[in-house]
């Protein structure tokens, strides 16, 4: 895990990675394809509130979503504002999206 920002504790950006790990399992779970594929955010922010939700956290905002991906190892491609309202594209390795539905399912089994 990389080092958190000035402004978030170490246990805040592990939870952080949890709750996005967990959401793009559950994308995938739904039959989505997610590896390899350029999507744009706004594909993806279902997942993520249903995530917030399941964990009873409030929503992420776009840029918390965008750099704690990154840092997991997702390509974040950033368009200009006036091209998308969440100007994010985001392309998920194959192992990430192995990672998250690992993930999803262990939570699947502990509920």
């Amino acid at each position: 895990m990389n080092q958190p920002t000035l402004f978030e504790s170490k246990a805040e950006s592990e939870s952080i990675a949890e709750i996005l790990l967990y959401a793009l399992g559950e994308f995938q779970s739904r039959g989505f394809v997610l590896a390899e594929r350029e999507l744009p955010l706004d594909r993806l922010l279902g997942a993520f509130k249903r995530a917030a939700e399941h964990f009873k956290v409030s929503e992420l905002t776009d840029e918390q979503i965008a750099e704690t991906l990154e840092k997991l190892g997702a390509k974040i491609k950033r368009l200009p504002g006036f091209v998308a309202k969440h100007p994010f594209r985001i392309t998920v390795s194959n192992s990430l999206a192995e990672k998250s539905s690992e993930v999803y399912n262990t939570f699947l089994k502990n509920d």
